[in-house]
């Protein structure tokens, strides 16, 4: 219970979520972004907090590479009893989340969502790489990769140094590569 579990996938941009409505969202779409990815739910007493805050940072940063993907869960005392879409809802008209609310699902167990199969075995808590309770949270760099794991005391604005230093990283990747592109390629007509 709480192993290390062997997932053959090397990225999360390799995974097929379901959105809120129910919807297919290929996480490819997210390459190039730094991701928070965290497990919420309503009911908890970090539920203000994070959400107040996990707004205040997609706000700062959502124009600079950052995505939030918040995953409602129900495993922690039942304490995000709604459905996805109540919980959608609920993130975006009580702290105005602009971020993708995504379908519920379990983070521990048999029926663990595969997603959070890889997250947990890319970077392991407290707890092994069992999730401990709400609010969870996974820091991913553009290329889709597990950098840190965070617990739910860590509030989202605690988080911000190590975005900016990975943002930076990534935003210095992608200049090198370019520098080194001729630069004809550069070119466009503006016109």
């Amino acid at each position: 219970m709480g192993g290390n579990q062997s997932v053959p996938e090397k990225s999360i941009h390799e995974f097929t979520v379901k959105d809120a409505k129910g919807k297919d969202v290929d996480l490819s779409i997210y390459k190039g972004k730094v991701l928070l990815v965290v497990n919420v739910a309503s009911k908890c007493s970090f539920t203000d907090s994070n959400y107040t805050q996990l707004t205040e940072v997609y706000s700062r940063y959502k124009d600079k590479g950052l995505e939030i993907l918040a995953f409602p869960c129900n495993q922690f005392l039942q304490q995000e009893p709604a459905t996805s879409q109540e919980v959608e809802k609920f993130a975006c008209t009580r702290y105005k989340a602009e971020y993708p609310i995504f379908q519920k699902i379990r983070c521990n167990g048999s029926d663990t969502a595969p997603v959070y199969k890889f997250l947990k075995s890319s970077k392991t808590g407290f707890a092994g790489s069992r999730i401990k309770w709400n609010f969870t949270k996974f820091l991913l760099d553009g290329e889709g990769h597990v950098i840190q794991r965070y617990g739910s005391t860590t509030s989202p604005l605690s988080i911000e140094v190590s975005f900016l230093a990975l943002s930076k990283r990534t935003l210095l990747a992608c200049f090198l590569v370019f520098s080194f592109l001729p630069p004809f390629i550069c070119m466009f007509d503006a016109g």
